[in-house]
């Protein structure tokens, strides 16, 4: 299945977040749980909307590049 295919989705099942995210479920229960991962409870499952899932990308992805962009500029800020 390739990636376009995946992330044309409205709604993700935990199990489709974990393969996407590459963590366990478990990790996403934990995630939604924290509140890191919003999710929507449909009866005893959860669903995470598309919306949901790229603010979860964007998280997982953010803070090795933050991280960088901050050294980056304290290193021009000392020149």
């Amino acid at each position: 299945m390739c990636y376009h295919t995946i992330m044309s989705k409205e709604f993700y099942s935990t199990t489709e977040v974990a393969r996407i995210l590459n963590i366990s479920r478990v990790s996403v229960f934990r995630q939604i749980k924290l509140g890191k991962i919003k999710a929507i409870k449909i009866g005893r499952n959860f669903v995470i909307s598309h919306d949901g899932l790229l603010e979860a990308l964007g998280k997982s992805v953010g803070t090795a590049k933050k991280e960088a962009i901050e050294r980056a500029i304290d290193r021009a800020m000392k020149e």
